[in-house]
């Protein structure tokens, strides 16, 4: 069962010469995290240990977020893949998962019972009862497939999506509900929905217009659910009436919707997509970032197995945007966040926690860790350009 905890705190010893953005081996970095990341994945599962099942679909796919811009690690990368896909649907098992009051999620997991059981046939061992873990594997099987070129991790995605559209039986006039209880509409599930339609139409040519009608209704009825509030911020979700519950402003519901409508551009070029994208971004990076421009959720330091993940799905997603429309402010935003990292949130054994700019938070686990990788890889992802110093000018962190 994963549930809160209240953790140590500990303080990195200080004392090394300071460290600015421009000269940080954002490679070397994200290979060191990446390393550790794997040190949890326990092939026997297809899951990493010390985090929860969609979180292990987060780091499914940030391992391959770094795969596609370091090659050296595609042969290590690959070989999870061909393991998860079939050792993981034994561990899905079941979850339970209740909103907090400031809208986190919580989710409590039954435990796997013992030896290796039988792979179970896909698509039904990646399906549970919430449509947002949903997404998550589907969008990570996608980057799997991206990086393989094997049609099995596609169709898997294909076969997922397929039950999310199950859940687009809301009374809000469109949309998707967040589980299969159907007891709230909110805005990571339609995101997720949104981003996976819009990933499948340009993936799966001979459908391609059945998803990229799918992912363009998503959009509009996104845009005028009214969970896109008047400072361009994405709050929870909708009320039981279908407004706006004003509900937390989280990282990753600002973070999954601009990867989707990046797709979406892809599939059916629209300037108003980008556009809306950088709006939200643009918004987001002020609303959630400290005065050295790190990135925070509301839940730091008590984040929960659940909220620990959430900031390196917007950094994924910013690095997204940025390689589709390149703006100074957000490269700027990303080297800042990559060097706060290593400098202040990481322990001796190169453990990274939830608070990124520091003191480093014990215990570390699978999912900070995958968190921040993603703010790393999206650093590699721009390693030519930061190297020229753009971002780094004026920030410097003490080791």
């Amino acid at each position: 069962m994963l549930c809160r905890s209240f953790y140590a705190v500990f303080l990195l010893s200080s004392g090394a010469a300071p460290i600015s953005a421009a000269n940080q081996n954002y490679i070397g970095n994200a290979e060191v995290a990446f390393k550790v990341l794997q040190n949890w994945y326990n092939p026997n599962t297809g899951i990493w240990n010390t985090t929860g099942w969609w979180n292990s679909a987060n780091c499914l796919t940030v391992i391959g977020d770094l795969a596609a811009v370091d090659p050296s690690i595609k042969t290590e990368v690959s070989a999870v893949y061909a393991n998860s896909i079939v050792a993981a649907p034994n561990l899905n098992l079941g979850v339970t998962k209740i909103v907090t009051s400031d809208f986190n999620i919580e989710s409590f997991y039954t435990k796997s019972p013992p030896g290796v059981v039988k792979r179970q046939v896909n698509p039904k061992g990646f399906l549970n009862a919430f449509y947002d873990d949903e997404g998550w594997w589907a969008l990570g099987w996608i980057q799997a497939y991206d990086i393989t070129g094997t049609a099995e991790y596609l169709n898997t995605a294909i076969d997922i999506f397929t039950d999310m559209k199950n859940g687009s039986s809301t009374p809000c006039k469109g949309g998707i509900w967040w589980d299969k209880t159907e007891t709230y509409v909110n805005a990571i599930a339609n995101e997720l929905y949104l981003s996976v339609a819009a990933h499948l139409a340009n993936r799966v040519v001979q459908n391609k217009q059945f998803y990229l009608s799918i992912a363009q209704d998503q959009w509009t009825w996104f845009q005028q659910s009214g969970m896109i509030n008047s400072k361009s911020l994405i709050n929870d979700g909708l009320t039981g009436a279908c407004k706006n519950n004003n509900g937390t402003v989280w990282s990753y519901n600002q973070g999954v919707v601009l990867g989707g409508l990046v797709e979406l551009n892809k599939a059916s070029p629209n300037a108003s997509y980008i556009s809306s994208a950088k709006s939200i971004a643009t918004a987001a990076i002020k609303a959630l970032s400290d005065s050295n421009g790190v990135l925070h959720d509301p839940c730091e330091p008590n984040c929960g197995a659940d909220g620990s993940q959430f900031k390196g799905i917007f950094m994924r997603n910013l690095q997204i945007l940025q390689a589709a429309s390149p703006d100074n402010s957000y490269l700027s935003f990303i080297a800042t966040n990559a060097a706060s990292i290593w400098a202040k949130d990481r322990n001796t054994q190169n453990q990274l926690s939830v608070g990124w700019a520091g003191p480093f938070v014990s215990p570390a686990n699978a999912s900070t860790q995958s968190s921040a990788l993603g703010a790393l890889v999206a650093a590699v992802a721009f390693q030519g350009q930061l190297g020229n110093g753009i971002a780094s000018r004026h920030r410097r962190w003490q080791l």
